[in-house]
């Protein structure tokens, strides 16, 4: 099966169960949460920014913040 049928038969809600190799699985959504002090005007550029990605502003970052890890490798 090609990866593009794959995707097709898991858009559709097909069960793909049996297609995965579970005992190579890697769980790779362990999430850890992080403080991050900002001044108000970050948060508010932030927010803007956002706003005009249709997305939140967590999202926003953790974006940014994938970005420019990929590229620092």
């Amino acid at each position: 099966m090609s990866n593009e049928e794959f995707d097709r038969s898991f858009d559709a809600g097909d069960d793909i169960s049996d297609l995965i190799d579970w005992s190579a699985a890697v769980r790779i959504n362990d999430i850890e949460r992080v403080a991050l002090d900002l001044p108000a005007w970050r948060v508010r550029r932030l927010d803007q920014l956002a706003t005009e990605s249709a997305t939140t502003r967590e999202a926003l970052i953790a974006r940014w913040l994938a970005e420019r890890l990929e590229g620092a490798a």
